[in-house]
């Protein structure tokens, strides 16, 4: 089969933008966060002055200390990944103000009617494994919760999906961890959460292996 040649910046540019909007449908819809953001979700809510996006660059931060740990080095090139994670963070800030439904000054997550709610969770659910993989897929360096998966996958030679679930679970542990420091009860996860954590490293291998017979990234 013939595949369609792709840009790698294109690739790039659509794996930020779709990112960051499944993140903020998921957040707008409140059935529970993908436990990659939840953190910086978390941290957001319980410091006012930091936006989401803004969080992501603290929570980001401390994530790229440890994969320079991981991988005993530290490259600059590395210090793509973080810029990375700057563009999805103002791009999230950026779909938060812009569309009324997800803006929290104007409806505040989980207060939309309930089918609406369940649109956003569902539509989210899959473009985030999508927009995942757009991340792996590019020649650029994604943001840095991508930038770990593919780089500790390769470093180690572990298989992309079952590492991305061991993540995503690592990252549901901590969710619940500071939800109770922060909150003293369950804040920004709810069924939703586990839905993606268990399934979002398998559905991005799924993505995976339809892009590959379709397109190549040039």
């Amino acid at each position: 089969m013939r595949k369609m040649k792709v840009s790698n910046e294109i690739v790039y540019l659509a794996g930020a933008l779709v990112l960051s909007l499944a993140t903020a449908m998921l957040t707008a819809a409140d059935f529970g966060l993908s436990v990659i953001v939840s953190p910086a979700y978390l941290v957001s809510m319980k410091i006012p002055f930091l936006t989401f996006g803004q969080a992501e660059y603290v929570v980001q931060g401390i994530l790229f200390l440890v994969f320079c740990i991981a991988m005993r080095q530290i490259k600059p090139l590395y210090f793509g990944a973080f810029l990375s994670g700057v563009i999805y963070g103002f791009l999230l800030d950026l779909w938060r103000l812009l569309i009324p439904h997800f803006n929290p000054k104007i409806h505040m997550p989980g207060t939309l009617p309930l089918t609406i709610r369940m649109i956003y969770f569902i539509i989210g659910f899959f473009i985030n494994a999508f927009g995942a993989l757009l991340y792996f897929k590019n020649k650029y360096y994604p943001q840095v919760y991508e930038f770990f998966v593919k780089g500790i996958s390769e470093k180690y030679q572990i298989e992309l999906p079952r590492f991305k679930l061991r993540f995503d679970l690592s990252f549901f542990v901590l969710t619940l961890v500071l939800s109770f420091c922060l909150f003293h009860g369950l804040r920004g996860v709810g069924a939703g959460t586990v839905i993606m954590a268990c399934l979002n490293g398998p559905l991005i291998g799924v993505y995976g292996r339809w892009f590959d017979r379709h397109f190549k990234v040039t």
